[in-house]
């Protein structure tokens, strides 16, 4: 049976995708901070389907326990979804260290390390991997400097890879999302119901996307329907990287 690893995988985006794959018959490894969330996750799928791995991303030895813990339970790994972030949203003066070297291990040194440790497990597959990204990593927003700046990088490290395992028929993409909603906006807003006011003022289509709507196009790039697609960072985002001022 086809197997995944996503993470954040608890809450949003992650749930959401990780239902669908449940769903259609994929055994996951839910990797998350809170196994309470993973486990609600989880019962969207029969029990032997699902694996939860509680881990902290920022821990730079957590790749490794991942794809390990997969591999043990379920024997195989057909794809990867990179999903989990950290965002906090300041001025670059006001930028502590500790927030600097946060958004690098989650943003781009996890997601590097999930990949090199998984690569052996992907090659004998073929495998997929789903990189999410953000408009962020186009658009310039005020605050936003350390965040967009990781997400630009994961979409180079999207291309590089698609281009060097392409020999491996391992495929690699990208999901450049514009405002979805998800627990994540609680991390920069004090004000939900005004930032989302805001976040679909900034979308020519007028509003934020659901969850959901992603989870149909990570079932949709881990899936053999895409086996000719690598390489891609697809815009997701409701046109707002458009300019149309």
């Amino acid at each position: 049976m086809n197997t995944l690893i996503i993470t954040g995988a608890g809450t949003g985006i992650g749930a959401a995708a990780a239902e669908r794959l449940l769903a259609s018959g994929w055994n996951v490894a839910l990797v998350g901070r809170r196994a309470e969330k993973l486990a609600e996750t989880a019962a969207h799928g029969e029990l032997a389907q699902s694996l939860i791995i509680a881990e902290d991303l920022s821990d730079p030895a957590a790749a490794q326990r991942i794809v390990s813990q997969t591999l043990a339970k379920f024997g195989r790994i057909d794809a990867l979804v990179n999903n989990a972030a950290t965002i906090k949203v300041m001025p670059i003066s006001e930028y502590p260290l500790e927030q600097i070297d946060l958004h690098w291990a989650v943003n781009i040194r996890t997601p590097f390390l999930l990949i090199q440790s998984a690569l052996p497990a992907l090659r004998l597959r073929g495998g997929a991997i789903v990189n999410i990204s953000s408009s962020s990593g186009t658009l310039v927003r005020p605050g936003q400097s350390l965040y967009g700046m990781t997400k630009a990088a994961l979409e180079y490290l999207t291309r590089s890879l698609a281009g060097e395992l392409a020999a491996d028929k391992i495929r690699v993409n990208a999901l450049a999302l514009g405002p979805v909603d998800t627990p994540i906006h609680e991390t920069w807003a004090t004000d939900l119901t005004e930032a989302y006011e805001w976040l679909a003022k900034q979308v020519p289509l007028g509003r934020i996307a659901q969850a959901n709507e992603v989870g149909r196009w990570i079932e949709l790039l881990v899936s053999s329907e895409s086996a000719w697609m690598t390489g891609a960072c697809i815009p997701f985002d409701g046109g707002q990287v458009l300019d149309i001022s």
